[in-house]
């Protein structure tokens, strides 16, 4: 009994995990998959959230800035408006590249991020990070505590997601689209490009920053490796590429099957013989990439190629 009771609370632990990386995925799908964006620095963004929320509900504390005490109804959104402003502002800048130079861009900026959360000792308690960040709903008996937080981020994907869909069908949307196609006719049709260009990163980089936030207070922890662009750059354009880029519902599907796949993954490394303990981050990529291939091989769009609004 204790051991089915252990697989289910892993269980809810897989969900609840993916579906925050759902998140991440549905974001970059706004700035890629429709509006043609190439952002390599998802991490910072995500760690933009966790921070905010992070120093605006633990409590008072001579380790880091803030201790705010507030409520969950004023730093879930305080984070997202923040990150908001932060991507606008570096939309500002970055925005005028293209493709490649605009991924090197955001890659920079994540990496000068990760240094200032790594150094800044006095605001973000460097690099031991900040702890005892409250969680919503623990105060529940377990496992309706996790149960409960599930439902919580199931509700957060299934608004963005639907926000999103409306989104796609709309004039809007459908302005992002010709944007990623093809900016001369766009601009010819007397879109203004950057200001859509400018819509679509702002709101991407805000749903990741909602992303942080739940992770921060999923995990009741953060540290500078919030910004690793392994796990929340590389590993979430995986998802969206294995998902669909450009369908919504493939970044959901992309993002909770490459999840499994990277948890069983870990699995698979942990009960390698212990010379090999070193070498299993290595090879945990290399299965993700075995993987991506196969899939791309069958799927060559993804899982759930992009459809068009009719």
């Amino acid at each position: 009994m204790e051991s089915l009771y252990g697989i289910f609370l892993y269980g809810v632990s897989l969900f609840s995990l993916g579906l925050i990386y759902a998140l991440l995925a549905l974001g970059l799908n706004l700035q890629w998959g429709f509006t043609g964006l190439f952002n390599a620095g998802v991490a910072g963004f995500f760690a933009i959230g966790a921070y905010t929320t992070a120093i605006l509900t633990t409590n008072d504390s001579i380790r880091h800035f803030g201790g705010f005490d507030l409520s969950y109804i004023v730093s879930f959104p305080a984070a997202v408006i923040l990150a908001g402003l932060i991507a606008f502002m570096i939309g500002k800048v970055c925005l005028r590249l293209k493709s490649d130079y605009l991924a090197i861009a955001t890659l920079g900026i994540a990496m000068v991020m990760q240094l200032i959360l790594k150094n800044e000792i006095e605001f973000t308690n460097g690099s031991r990070g900040i702890s005892q960040i409250p969680k919503p709903f623990e105060g529940l008996a377990q496992p309706f505590n996790e149960l409960a937080f599930l439902a919580l981020i199931i509700v957060f994907v299934v608004i963005v997601y639907y926000l999103l869909e409306v989104a796609r069908k709309s004039p809007w949307g459908r302005v992002l689209i010709a944007v990623r196609e093809n900016e001369e006719s766009t601009k010819a049709a007397g879109k203004n490009v950057q200001s859509f260009r400018m819509q679509g990163f702002v709101i991407g980089a805000m749903i990741m920053a909602l992303a942080g936030v739940l992770m921060a207070h999923y995990l009741k922890f953060i540290e500078p490796t919030a910004t690793d662009p392994v796990h929340y750059t590389f590993l979430v354009w995986v998802m969206l590429i294995m998902g669909g880029s450009g369908n919504n519902r493939g970044a959901i599907v992309g993002a909770m099957l490459m999840w499994f796949i990277w948890s069983a993954s870990e699995l698979l490394t942990s009960a390698l013989p212990p010379d090999w303990a070193s070498r299993s981050a290595y090879l945990r990529i290399f299965i993700i990439g075995l993987v991506l291939q196969f899939i791309l091989q069958k799927f060559s769009q993804g899982i759930l190629p992009e459809q068009r609004p009719s």
